[in-house]
């Protein structure tokens, strides 16, 4: 009990020195973790739509591949990349490896699939007659895209938070494909498990607590969008 009060403490007095190492690397976790959820909604987002929407032969297998990279272990996605961004893999001659971008694929990898599955969720949930009223009235084919979009907006909101929940907290792939370099590639998760491995105890302790109130930060601004647009 008294290693967690140390850490609490000490990650306060970290913050207040604005202690440069920590600041950096909590900025590199946000980059990171924020630019890969990103690209995530970008790319999930309409996927899961067009998913919700369409009917073809073997939707069922995607829709159940969907669901199943959704418990995609961080580790496997990191391994995934780091063969193909290998210097003998196939996109080895980019440099990636070892690099923020490098991360930011993986964590994409690990998000995406959490994304488009309760975009997909949230889409088919919606009553089956809008649609047809949504085009009954006029509306194009992208504006109906738009407003379902819309009107799925608060569990959406869920998927951004669970999108970003997922990545800035995972571990096992930011330290294959990022390899937790000082200065470059340290994230708060990477920092932690090395301080702990060093028997640093209190600063790892430290930076569990920055990590736990960043994530609680974003989700915090997150929620009241969320619920401030239920209120309306």
């Amino acid at each position: 009990m008294e290693l967690i009060w140390q850490g609490i403490s000490q990650a306060f007095w970290l913050l207040i020195q604005g202690d440069p190492e920590v600041l950096r690397v909590t900025l590199l976790s946000l980059e990171v973790s924020g630019t890969a959820t990103l690209i995530s909604l970008l790319v999930g987002i309409p996927a899961g739509t067009a998913l919700a929407l369409t009917r073809f032969p073997g939707h069922r297998a995607v829709v159940s591949l969907v669901n199943t990279g959704m418990g995609l272990p961080p580790v496997v996605a990191g391994l995934v990349v780091t063969v193909f961004l290998w210097r003998n893999g196939p996109f080895g001659i980019l440099h990636l490896l070892y690099s923020p971008p490098a991360m930011v694929i993986a964590q994409c990898v690990i998000a995406s699939p959490i994304v488009v599955g309760l975009t997909l969720a949230a889409i088919q949930n919606l009553n089956p007659k809008l649609r047809v009223q949504i085009l009954a009235l006029g509306a194009s084919r992208p504006q109906m895209l738009w407003l379902l979009v819309r009107e799925a907006r608060l569990p959406l909101l869920a998927a951004v938070m669970a999108g970003f929940g997922a990545v800035i907290s995972e571990i096992g792939a930011s330290m294959m494909v990022g390899g937790n370099i000082l200065g470059q590639t340290r994230v708060l998760t990477t920092a932690t498990v090395m301080e702990t491995s060093k028997g640093n105890f209190d600063v790892a302790f430290a930076l569990s607590v920055i990590l736990l109130g960043l994530v609680y930060a974003v989700n915090l601004v997150l929620t009241y969008v969320q619920q401030r647009g239920r209120a309306l």
